[in-house]
Parts: C-alpha cells; structure tokens; sequence
C-alpha cells in the first residue's frame, strides 16, 4: 500500500515538475518527484543524479556570472 502511494505521489510530482519546467513554474517538483520514485524504480535514481548534477553546474555557473558581473 504504501509503495503505490509513494510510485502515484511521485509519478503526480515528476509530471507538474515536467510542466513547470517547461512554463515559468519550480522544478523542485520533478526533484521531489523523483526522490519518491528513486526508493522503487532504478531509472528514477539515474535520473534524479543526473538533474542533481545539472542543478550544481548551473548553480555555479549562474555564481560565476553573476560575480564577473559586479566587478565591472
């Protein structure tokens, strides 16, 4: 009972946070969403590591900018 209530709240999750992706919106959906799904399903680990590691990459670059520009 409580792994298919986990796969549907997790499934509901990762398919707002695909929406919100797209439209102006958080992706810290489709993140909680795949954290309830990685507990089940293999691929969902796969995936939220690799947008885990994506977010970092962002963050830093987005840093990197965003003090190269102060300085000028």
């Amino acid at each position: 009972m409580k792994k298919t209530i986990r796969i549907a709240l997790g499934a509901v999750l990762s398919a707002v946070g695909i929406v919100f992706a797209i439209l102006p919106g958080s992706i810290l959906f489709l993140i909680g969403g795949l954290v309830l799904l990685s507990y089940d399903i293999p691929f969902a680990r796969k995936c939220l590591a690799k947008c885990q590691n994506s977010m970092s990459v962002n963050a830093r670059r987005l840093d990197r900018f965003l003090l190269n520009r102060k300085y000028r």
